[in-house]
């Protein structure tokens, strides 16, 4: 559609430049046949000028929301680019070399305003968000397709994981992922419950959830890898990663029809080798650790199910992350921290064509994780969340609850959704104070306050 606009004023062009000659052969079959040969090579030419060879393709989205949130001591609204599935624009280019080998390339840039799950009580744009605004590069990669061997990728993009705990059939993808939470304003600081005020200890919500800020549940991407997908057979496909100073992953991956049902899902097991720095997955990647290679490893899975008579469905994920290193820091060695974090998330809900405009969705949804140590950060002497206002505590065990409700709208004559979400945020947090490196001393509880959002906008797709 694109390449055909750009050649409509090419196309006037030759047009009038032949008015004359078309004129007088106005009856001539060949004229016409050439003329059409013409139209096609020019419509053809303008979107992939430079390489001929390559077709190409030019997509992408936008999506812009207002979040609004409460802490229980104060309340805002910001302008966010919505981080479930952030502004981009994506270019893919192919050409099939026979009927059964494919070769191309796809590069995707993303467009950030404000994160919305860098966004805090002291920040419309969040502190780290000079990093982040802007264009980023989100994939940049070569692949060779091959029609019964599969297709390898080389590059940096996303790795076999993606989003495996968050397989989703509905609208609600690309604005409220059941499994990434932190991308609906959990970059907030977390309150203290016991004097209302805000940690200054760097400490948010996301924070207690992953060691970097990201979920056990999000995907690793951003890595320079090589990956493998394998040809699709009876529904299901096959994808492995390797990924440079280094993990590994696997995943197999469905989809299929079954009693009435349209069903997608999705198992991935990711393991990290000594020295990776893949800080969504474990803590211990952000200390000095010793141990074996197979100390840090990830399982995660979901399912989404929907009805396609009545449009009921059912999203459910979960993911367990065993952190065996984090018994061989300084800050936890044999102190008998939990070593594990495990989340269980899901949506349940009606999507339907009730009207021309395109399919409405309601939902309702939920999430629970519980972990140990999750990050590096130390809650200092001075800081609101201190249990006794003294000495260095560390982060020992949290718990993060949440529950929601949500719509949307598509308008399928403009590509578009419109969306509504709202989700309540509550948690608890354990703390253990250092003994010089050693989190060997007092275990004491941080209270902290819950917190409510609102995310509000549109998505349209091009």
């Amino acid at each position: 559609m694109t390449s055909a606009w750009l050649a409509l004023p090419i196309a006037a062009a030759v047009l009038v430049a032949q008015g004359t000659q078309v004129a007088a052969a106005s009856h001539s079959e060949d004229c016409c046949i050439d003329l059409e040969q013409r139209l096609a090579e020019l419509e053809a030419s303008v979107a992939r000028k430079g390489n001929r060879a390559l077709s190409l393709e030019v997509s992408g989205l936008v999506n812009q929301s207002v979040l609004y949130w409460d802490d229980g001591a104060e309340s805002n609204a910001y302008i966010v680019t919505n981080e479930n599935q952030p502004t981009r624009f994506r270019f893919i280019g192919s050409s099939k070399l026979d009927p059964v080998w494919e070769i191309g390339f796809r590069v995707e840039l993303g467009i950030r305003v404000a994160s919305s799950k860098r966004v805090n009580q002291l920040s419309p744009e969040g502190f780290d968000n000079g990093r982040y605004n802007g264009m980023v590069i989100r994939d940049s990669v070569w692949f060779v397709r091959n029609r019964d061997y599969g297709t390898i990728f080389v590059g940096t993009t996303f790795a076999a994981t993606d989003r495996i705990a968050g397989q989703n059939l509905t609208q609600t993808n690309s604005f409220a992922t059941y499994n990434a939470v932190e991308d609906t304003g959990l970059g907030m600081f977390l309150r203290s419950a016991t004097n209302g005020k805000l940690s200054r200890s760097d400490l948010t919500w996301r924070r207690i959830i992953g060691a970097g800020g990201d979920q056990p549940g999000e995907s690793e991407r951003g890595f320079e890898l090589v990956k493998y997908i394998s040809p699709t057979w009876n529904g299901f496909t096959g994808v492995a990663t390797w990924v440079a100073d280094d993990f590994w992953e696997t995943a197999l991956r469905y989809r299929g029809q079954h009693a009435g049902f349209d069903i997608m899902a999705g198992l991935g097991y990711l393991q990290l080798v000594q020295g990776s720095r893949s800080r969504s997955v474990c803590a211990a990647a952000l200390f000095d650790a010793e141990g074996d290679d197979t100390s840090c490893r990830l399982l995660s899975g979901s399912v989404s199910a929907l009805h396609q008579a009545t449009g009921l469905f059912l999203n459910i994920g979960a993911s367990l992350t065993m952190d065996g290193l984090i018994d061989t820091t300084p800050r936890y060695l044999n102190s008998g921290v939990a070593n594990d974090q495990v989340f269980v998330s899901g949506q349940a809900g009606i999507e339907r064509r009730w009207s021309s405009l395109g399919k409405s969705t309601l939902y309702g949804e939920f999430y629970r994780y519980d972990g140990g140590a999750s990050t590096a950060r130390l809650v200092g002497p001075t800081d609101s969340l201190n249990p006794i206002g003294a000495g260095d505590w560390a982060v020992w065990h949290s718990n993060v609850n949440i529950w929601g409700a949500g719509l949307a709208q598509g308008i399928d004559s403009a590509a578009m959704t419109l969306y509504l979400s709202y989700r309540h945020v509550e948690g608890s947090l354990l703390l253990r104070e250092l003994e010089g490196r050693s989190a060997s001393g007092a275990i004491a509880d941080a209270p902290i306050d819950d917190l409510d959002l609102v995310l509000t906008g549109a998505v349209i797709s091009f």
